[in-house]
């Protein structure tokens, strides 16, 4: 088990500094299927993602595994999730040594330790999952990529964000960098 790193401390001043992670479940007539994503604290974009009909470790590793192939993060970047047997595990834990990450977990019982996760997964219920009646698991999970990629990341405003979805916040970002 990892000592809570983040602290709630959701406010991320750049970029592959803090990711946060999660695991929910969504119905189909086939059964459950598990969707775990990474998310980058600083612009709120979903980074990693991975889904399958089990919830065992190897669906919390490819999400991440995903979000380090993208966004090839460096070492010391704080990845936090909850206290899930998943983030406990051995090859886990393993990955993010390999990359020299640090582990953060919440507190047992603590609620909202990962919130910024919890709100992705409130929207996408919300706006998408609970619109829906999925047949197959294929279906959901080609419903979710959609939402994530087509909607979610370039278009979804945040509050959070100054009403910029987390594409054109992280966009905006660099071009004011290379500006100054």
């Amino acid at each position: 088990m990892f000592e809570n790193v983040l602290d709630r401390q959701f406010d991320v001043g750049v970029p592959n500094q803090a990711y946060v992670q999660d695991i929910t479940y969504i119905w189909t007539q086939e059964g459950w299927l598990y969707l775990a994503v990474v998310i980058d604290l600083y612009s709120r974009r979903v980074v990693g993602w991975s889904m399958s009909s089990r919830m065992k470790a190897k669906l919390v590793r490819d999400a991440l595994t995903m979000a380090i192939w993208q966004r090839k993060p460096p070492e010391e970047l704080i990845v936090h999730s909850d206290r899930g047997s998943q983030y406990a595990s051995e090859s886990y834990r393993r990955l993010l040594n390999g990359h020299d990450f640090v582990g953060s977990m919440s507190r047992k019982g603590e609620c909202h330790g990962n919130a910024v996760v919890e709100s992705f997964f409130g929207s996408l219920k919300q706006e998408r999952v609970h619109w829906r009646h999925y047949q197959t698991r294929n279906e959901a999970q080609q419903d979710i990529l959609d939402y994530i990629t087509v909607f979610y990341n370039p278009k979804r405003l945040h509050s959070y964000l100054d009403y910029k979805s987390p594409n054109q916040y992280e966009l905006d970002a660099r071009n004011e960098r290379r500006v100054a």
